[in-house]
């Protein structure tokens, strides 16, 4: 299948070369796709898409109107993607539903625990020859409450990681994970009793209407003095503006970020030599608490052959019979 592949970089072309195999056409642009881009589009029958691009209603329409009939992603999150309008124009769309996750796991555990135990600080401070202790003081995770918003397949990893650590473990999602209860000691809970009483929140729950700003000012509200945010998930599921309230007041002692709500336009690209006018952006790394890193959770050498491998899938399973395992509608 002649597929154009959008938002290609370094660390993901040459798995998809190698998971291609020659049984499809791939053009690779680094451009992102989005309205202005999408003419680049004409004359191919898919498209391959990462999470910076932007598939919305008018941007589709495009791709249709230029002979695109498959959209496949390679991510598991579709939120960038108006799947209504997709579906409206009987475009197939499949994602990348598994692939390591123990790839965004891990790095949410090395999030917290380089917070934790201020990792980054005492860096600074060994170049500076300052090799006093006082500011560099931790806790031990061992007995402490760990709230998992979203027990999935990446949810499931980061829980029996803390099981591992003797952490206490506190679960909200629509589906208990059976599984999950019976091999560690997590105990399902509601929303509102797991901001109460977690000393860590992790967010491992997909973007949508339901979890858009899950974690805003009300919800920071509830929490414990002192509780640290991991989220590897999607930016858009923590209202940044309160999350710096709550860090000003002290009841986030500290946050991992590996995505931030408008990331678009800012990761994944070589900024160095440009200014970026982003007010929000800027004062949330100011903050010596929080710890940001560009989307590169799923980062692993076996994520990005999972992920290339299943992009392949779909494109394959839609040239043999119309349809794939993985299409969303």
């Amino acid at each position: 299948m002649k597929t154009l592949v959008y938002s290609t970089h370094d660390f993901d072309k040459s798995f998809l070369k190698k998971a291609a195999k020659n049984k499809h056409k791939l053009t690779f642009s680094e451009l992102p796709l989005n309205d202005t881009s999408a003419k680049l589009a004409n004359g191919f029958e898919a498209v391959a898409l990462f999470t910076a691009d932007k598939a919305n209603k008018e941007t589709l329409e495009l791709l249709h109107k230029n002979g695109i009939r498959y959209i496949a992603l390679r991510s598991v999150g579709y939120d960038h993607v108006d799947l209504k309008k997709a579906k409206q124009l009987e475009l197939k769309v499949a994602n990348v539903p598994n692939y390591s996750p123990y790839a965004s796991a891990e790095h949410a555990v090395t999030l917290l625990l380089s917070l934790n135990r201020k990792i980054l600080l005492s860096q600074e401070l060994m170049y500076k020859n300052d090799f006093r202790l006082d500011e560099l003081v931790g806790f031990d995770l061992h007995g402490k409450t760990i709230g998992i918003i979203g027990t999935g397949t990446i949810g499931t990893v980061f829980t029996k990681i803390m099981h591992g650590f003797g952490c206490k473990l506190m679960g909200y999602d629509i589906l208990e994970n059976k599984a999950l209860i019976n091999q560690t000691n997590i105990k399902y809970t509601s929303f509102e009793e797991l901001c109460q009483s977690s000393d860590v929140i992790s967010i491992h729950c997909p973007l949508n209407d339901a979890t858009n700003y899950l974690l805003d000012k009300k919800a920071f509200q509830l929490m414990k003095k002192g509780v640290i945010i991991i989220n590897t998930a999607r930016g858009g599921i923590i209202n940044t503006l309160d999350l710096m309230e709550a860090l000003d007041n002290g009841i986030v002692a500290a946050a991992g970020l590996d995505v931030y709500e408008n990331e678009k336009g800012i990761y994944f690209k070589d900024l160095s030599s440009s200014n970026i006018h982003d007010e929000l952006f800027e004062k949330l790394r100011s903050y010596a608490n929080v710890l940001l890193t560009g989307h590169q959770a799923f980062l692993t050498k076996e994520a990005l052959q999972g992920i290339a491998e299943t992009t392949i899938s779909n494109l394959s399973e839609w040239t043999e019979n119309g349809i794939s395992k993985n299409d969303l509608y």
